[in-house]
């Protein structure tokens, strides 16, 4: 038996990246799943993908900023499938800092936030009830790197940091309704972001331990750990998924060794 059958998923910014290794390891694993992204081309190409593998998928356009879209696709979801088990909380906004803080504009701080934590706080709040009717639903949130150390992107970074924490406040809030909420802290992922510019990919690799950044699969595989019952005595986790980066600092340890 697989570990989402019978189960129905709701991915957010499954257009592409790592919501759509997400949304495609979820059904094929099983579950029914909702991909919702804010272009629709986007979101409908994923979910047709996932159809064409085997799998059992619908689109559905969701900005993550706008109340009323983030309730109506939670609602969606629970009547076209019948329930709703897992959130996934993967999209975000990302705009890399000014070379002075004090240049910061509020605009690009703002969406970041915006999109980042808010957004996924509209849609915990909207599927909570949902999640909670079974006794046994999860909430996977998609956070960073940026939330521990300092790699640019002030605004993005603050974001993902007051995701952690939100992740374990609802945790303890949620459990002794059955909803266990974690989150994921992926490193360099090669996404579509990174188009075009492989040679910071290749530098970026030589400062992980293990040698490489990640791929979106790395990640759809602990979203899906962590969203499935081998988790079921977990909650409140941050787990890093970033080839060992932040247990390490191998550019000062090189500088040192060549001295």
């Amino acid at each position: 038996m697989r570990r989402f059958d019978g189960q129905a998923a709701m991915v957010t910014g499954a257009g592409q990246g790592i919501g759509e290794a997400v949304a495609r390891r979820l059904a094929d694993e099983g579950a029914c799943v909702l991909v919702t992204d804010r272009e629709e081309a986007r979101a409908a190409r994923v979910a047709e993908a996932v159809r064409g593998a085997g799998g059992r998928a619908e689109a559905r356009t969701c900005d993550v900023t706008d109340d009323a879209a983030v309730e109506s696709a939670v609602r969606h979801a629970a009547a076209t499938f019948g329930r709703l088990d897992v959130l996934v909380n993967n999209a975000y906004a990302c705009h890399p800092g000014p070379p002075r803080f004090e240049e910061q504009q509020d605009g690009p701080w703002y969406e970041d936030f915006e999109v980042s934590l808010h957004g996924a706080y509209r849609c915990i709040r909207a599927a909570l009830p949902h999640l909670a009717a079974r006794g046994a639903g999860a909430i996977v949130n998609v956070g960073s790197v940026n939330a521990e150390r300092f790699f640019d992107a002030h605004a993005y970074s603050a974001a993902k940091a007051g995701l952690a924490s939100l992740t374990r406040t609802v945790a303890v809030e949620s459990a002794p309704r059955g909803v266990r909420v974690n989150l994921v802290e992926p490193g360099t992922v090669r996404t579509g972001a990174w188009e075009g510019r492989a040679e910071a990919l290749r530098r970026a690799s030589e400062q992980y331990p293990l040698g490489r950044v990640g791929e979106p699969s790395d990640i759809a595989a602990a979203v899906a750990f962590l969203a499935s019952p081998d988790a079921a005595w977990v909650t409140g986790v941050v787990l890093p998924v970033d080839g060992g980066l932040l247990v390490s600092n191998l550019g000062l340890s090189r500088a040192l060794a060549q001295g």
